[in-house]
C-alpha cells in the first residue's frame, strides 16, 4: 500500500512524504537504488525529462543534471548527492533548478525478512515567493502522482527479479542498447544486479561497458562475449523512420539480417558460448489478418513478412551450435518517448487524430515495461525456444485505439485519414504500418503465467501518459 502526506516545515519550506510497502527484502530494495540504471527506470514517461549528466555513482558529492520541461520552456535541474549510506538512505539536494530549494531523502526500512518499506521525504520551497506559492497545489498533485508511480515501478521491477531469477547475476550483451527498448532493458538488468555490456558502432565508452562492432564490415571487438550468459539483439534500422524507397527497404532488410548473422556465426564459434540468444523479430511476419494468431501462426506472403522470416533464419548458426535461441515477435510498443505512440501524440493532442483507413485493421500493442519484462523472462526461462508473440493479451482495432487514445487525452477523434491519403503521404509503408494489422495473441506468455502490468489499452495509456498506476 502507498500513502502520501503533506506536512509543514519551518519557515517557508513545504513538505511531502510518500511511503510504500515493497515485497522484497530491504537489501534488495536499497541495492536497486544504488545501482546504475535506477534513474532511467524512475524518470516519468509522461514528462519529457532528459538526462544531461548522470551521477557516475551513488556517493556523496556525485552530481546529476536533468533538462526538465516547464510549460513552453526547459530548465536545467542540477542536483548533488549530499549524503549516501549504502543499504540505508541517500539524500540529494538541488544546486540550481526549478525550486527555490529542494532536499530529498530516500530511506529503505526493513519490514520483516522478506519485505521492506520505501520512504521518500521531500522538503521544498516554491520559487518566486509569494507568487510561486500560487502553484503549490499543482506541485503537490504532481508529486503525489510521480511518487506513487515511482514506487509502483520499483516494486514491480524488484518483484520480477525475485520471482523470475536467475539466482546469480548474469553478464548480458545487448545490441541496440541506446534505443527505446534497449535503454530500458539495460537499466532494468543493471538495477537487478546484472552486468550489461553494450555493442555499439561508434567509438566505445569503456566506463559504460561498451564494445565496438560493425555488421557491414563483419567485425566484433574481441572479449565482449567472454563469460557472457546471454545476448539480446535489438539493433536494426527503424521501420518508420523514412519513406520506403528501394534503397531504404534494402537498408531495413540488411540491417537486420547482417547483424543477426554476424552475431550468430560469432557465437557459434566460441568455446564457451552464452546460454541464450534473444534475437528480436516482429508481428509483421503474420501479414494482414483479423483472426487471432498464436505463436505458431504461419508467416504471410509479403515483403515485411519475408524480412522477418529471413531475420529469424539468420540466427540459425547459433541454433545449430546448440545455443538456445528465442525470437520475441514484438508488437506496437507503447511509450510516449518515441515509436508509434510518440508520433501520434502531437496530432491527437490537437484533436487531429482519428480513424485511419477502414479502422478495422488490428493493432497488437504492448507497454514498454511489459516488453522489457517479457524479454527478461524469455532470457532466463529455458522453456522459451523459438518465436513467441511479445504483445499484450488484448489487441484492438485501429478505430478502438484512436477512440481510446482520444479519451485518455481528453480530445476528440474526428479527423479521419482515408487510405488513399495515407498512401499518398506515406507511400509504400502506409499499407504495412497504417492500413494493415494483425491480432497477435501472446499464447506462450499466457501459458507460462507471465505477469502483465497492464492488459487493457486504456490502463496502459493512463499509466504512460498520466502516471495512474493500475489497481492491485
Amino acid at each position: 500500500m502507498t500513502e502520501s502526506i503533506d506536512h509543514t516545515r519551518d519557515g517557508a519550506d513545504r513538505g511531502f512524504s510518500c511511503r510504500s510497502g515493497i515485497s522484497v527484502p530491504v537489501e534488495a530494495l536499497a541495492d536497486w537504488h544504488f545501482r546504475a540504471g535506477a534513474l532511467d527506470r524512475l524518470l516519468p514517461p509522461w514528462q519529457d525529462v532528459r538526462v544531461v549528466q548522470d551521477a557516475p555513482s551513488m556517493t556523496a558529492g556525485a552530481e546529476t543534471v536533468l533538462s526538465v520541461p516547464l510549460g513552453p520552456i526547459r530548465k536545467r535541474w542540477h542536483a548533488r548527492i549530499e549524503e549516501a549510506v549504502p543499504g540505508v538512505r541517500f539524500v540529494d539536494v538541488q544546486v540550481t533548478g526549478p525550486f527555490g530549494a529542494w532536499r530529498h531523502e530516500h530511506r529503505f526500512l526493513a519490514d520483516g525478512p522478506n519485505a521492506s518499506i520505501l520512504e521518500d521525504d521531500i522538503s521544498y520551497r516554491m520559487p518566486f515567493r509569494p507568487f510561486g506559492d500560487l502553484g503549490a497545489g499543482l506541485v503537490r498533485s504532481d508529486l503525489d502522482t510521480l511518487f506513487r508511480w515511482r514506487h509502483f515501478r520499483t516494486d514491480s521491477d524488484l518483484r520480477r527479479h525475485v520471482e523470475e531469477g536467475p539466482e546469480r547475476p548474469w553478464r548480458v550483451v545487448i545490441t541496440g542498447a541506446s534505443g527505446l527498448i534497449g535503454r530500458q532493458l539495460a537499466a532494468f538488468l543493471s538495477t537487478g544486479g546484472h552486468e550489461v555490456r553494450r555493442l555499439v558502432r561508434r567509438e566505445p565508452n569503456r566506463a559504460a561497458g561498451e564494445f565496438r562492432w560493425n555488421p557491414e564490415a563483419g567485425s566484433i571487438e574481441p572479449g565482449v562475449f567472454e563469460d557472457a550468459d546471454a545476448v539480446v539483439h535489438l539493433a536494426g534500422a527503424g521501420i518508420a523512420d523514412e519513406r520506403w524507397t528501394d534503397q531504404r527497404m534494402q537498408v531495413i532488410r540488411e540491417s537486420r539480417i547482417k547483424g543477426t548473422a554476424l552475431l550468430a556465426e560469432t557465437l557459434s564459434s566460441l568455446d564457451r558460448p552464452p546460454r541464450v540468444l534473444v534475437s528480436a523479430s516482429a508481428v509483421g511476419i503474420y501479414g494482414d489478418r483479423e483472426e487471432p494468431v498464436d505463436d505458431d501462426g504461419p508467416p504471410a506472403d509479403s515483403w515485411l513478412a519475408d524480412v522477418a522470416r529471413a531475420w529469424e533464419a539468420a540466427a540459425d548458426p547459433a541454433r545449430d551450435a546448440g545455443i538456445r535461441v528465442t525470437h520475441p515477435r514484438i508488437g506496437i510498443v507503447m511509450t510516449p518517448k518515441g515509436g508509434a505512440l510518440g508520433k501520434m501524440l502531437t496530432p491527437f493532442k490537437f484533436g487531429l487524430g482519428g480513424v485511419v483507413g477502414s479502422g478495422r485493421q488490428m493493432m497488437s500493442w504492448i507497454g514498454i515495461d511489459d516488453l522489457v519484462a517479457s524479454i527478461h523472462r524469455c532470457m532466463v526461462d529455458e522453456s522459451f525456444v523459438g518465436p513467441f508473440n511479445a504483445t499484450a493479451p488484448e489487441p484492438v482495432s485501429q478505430r478502438t485505439f484512436a477512440k481510446t487514445l482520444g479519451k485518455v487525452l481528453g480530445r476528440p477523434t474526428v479527423a479521419p485519414l482515408p487510405a488513399v491519403v495515407a498512401r499518398g503521404v506515406f507511400g509504400r509503408l502506409a499499407g504495412p504500418l497504417l492500413l494493415e494489422g494483425v491480432a497477435a495473441r501472446p499464447s506462450g506468455l499466457l501459458e507460462r503465467d507471465f505477469r502483465f502490468e497492464v492488459t487493457e489499452l486504456e490502463d496502459c495509456l493512463e499509466l504512460l501518459l498520466h502516471g495512474r498506476v493500475p489497481s492491485p
